[in-house]
């Protein structure tokens, strides 16, 4: 099958194409094929891009000088098959909630290769990542310290910890994403003292072994200077504790938050520059402060399943509508919305899409695609450009909407979640079967 021009392969998963009659299809499945198969609208992950995009990361790192462990953020988008996959292709795993833990356990993921993430883990989420042995766990307040500490000596564990690190960088991303400034919930602040006195209770902590400092500076970064600046300046974090300390901390969490082309203007690095960039990075601040780096990690998500995943959606009605200015933009409305993709609500996310189904030869028209929920913000994609002739009954197929849609979908308006599809060799199955009003009810006891 023919890869059509309006298939960027930097946007859509690697085995998107368009038929001799302009349908596209994903790793050979035709888009109507699967809406007739598993209904309308669908999540449809490329397995096997999940795991080409793993190995792929993982490779960039192995061929630097600094050992690096990779870590596929769970937070993206996890499910049984995922985890699988993720295992399968020898990355670590980060988690940030007991859910995500728990499903990672029950697909069979090493806990030895899990870290676990949060800014206020529960007692109980606490208790479940030590009695299961995860690698090690961010912690993120003094509180946390002493609630695993507690925990840890009851269990007669040596918990492996990182502690994460505020900055004072702004990252080049949405406010809503960027998370290593020091107006936000995350981490404990180098410039106020925060992270010094958390080493302190640390070190009073027997039950607690600080491997090392951590640091995410947000997500969907698309420029490499945010995280320079920031690998740098955890080095030299590294250095004062060792030296204040007397200790010998050898290992970086540098986070993750790699970016990924969603519209066309978007540039992502090169997954083989940001590794290389870093280590050099990490080396240069190494010399500097002479201070020794033996580990680094990361944690994408975004770049392994983002690209991967696409939604279809069907038409339901069409609507033109006359702008201020006497132009026109058609209103496409589909068959989901927010519940299932609230990115574009909830910090303007942009996205790609195309009339899938069919390629036209009509004029195309300024268009906005928005859901069927009672919000004026249930929009889609905001500004996008669509045949005239697009009607009820027509497929949309999103681009990009592998990471961040499913695992943050609701059951707004009562609307059960759709199904996620993933297409393994060729062959499609349900990863996560489509909710019913059944399930609904299912927990509603009154």
């Amino acid at each position: 099958m023919p890869i059509s021009a309006d298939l960027n392969p930097a946007i859509w998963p690697r085995s998107a194409a368009r038929s001799a009659n302009g349908e596209l299809s994903i790793a050979g499945n035709l888009v109507s094929q699967l809406l007739n198969k598993f209904e309308s609208p669908i999540y449809v992950y490329d397995a096997d891009e999940i795991f080409s995009r793993a190995k792929e990361i993982k490779e960039a790192f192995d061929q630097q000088k600094i050992v690096c462990d990779v870590h596929y953020a769970s937070k993206a988008f996890l499910s049984k098959s995922v985890a699988k996959i993720i295992n399968q292709a020898g990355l670590h795993l980060d988690v940030a909630s007991g859910g995500e833990l728990t499903i990672a356990l029950v697909a069979g993921f090493p806990a030895a290769r899990i870290a676990f993430h949060g800014n206020n883990k529960s007692i109980a989420e606490l208790e479940l990542a030590v009695r299961s042995g995860v690698g090690h766990i961010i912690v993120d307040s003094i509180e946390e310290i002493n609630r695993l500490n507690e925990i840890a000596t009851k269990a007669q564990a040596n918990q492996a910890i990182m502690i994460r690190a505020s900055l004072g960088i702004n990252a080049e991303t949405h406010e809503y994403i960027s998370t290593a400034h020091e107006d936000q919930k995350f981490g404990l602040s180098a410039s106020d003292g925060s992270l010094e006195n958390a080493v302190t209770q640390v070190l009073g902590a027997p039950a607690l072994q600080l491997i090392g400092l951590h640091c995410h500076i947000g997500s969907q970064v698309l420029v490499l200077d945010s995280f320079i600046a920031a690998a740098s300046k955890l080095v030299a974090e590294v250095a004062r504790i060792n030296d204040k300390f007397g200790l010998t901390l050898n290992t970086l969490g540098l986070g993750g938050g790699f970016g990924i082309a969603y519209i066309e203007s978007d540039k992502p690095v090169a997954i083989n520059d940001i590794a290389k960039v870093l280590n050099e990075t990490v080396l240069a601040a190494c010399a500097e402060h002479k201070v020794s780096i033996n580990k680094i990690t990361v944690e994408p998500g975004r770049f392994i399943v983002g690209p991967a995943g696409i939604t279809l959606y069907t038409v339901g009605t069409v609507k033109p509508v006359t702008l201020a200015d006497k132009s026109k933009r058609i209103y496409v409305s589909v068959d989901g919305g927010m519940s299932d993709n609230i990115r574009t609500a909830l910090y303007e996310a942009q996205y790609t899409a195309v009339t899938a189904n069919r390629v036209s030869t009509s004029q195309m028209l300024l268009s906005r695609i928005v859901g069927k929920h009672c919000e004026s913000g249930d929009i889609l994609v905001r500004d996008c450009y669509l045949p005239a002739d697009i009607q009820s009954g027509d497929i949309i197929a999103v681009a990009a909407t592998g990471a961040y849609c499913r695992s943050m979908s609701s059951q707004y308006n009562g609307t059960p979640r759709p199904a996620v599809i993933g297409i393994t060799k060729g062959s499609p199955e349900i990863w996560l079967r489509r909710e019913s009003y059944e399930d609904l009810l299912a927990l509603d006891l009154g």
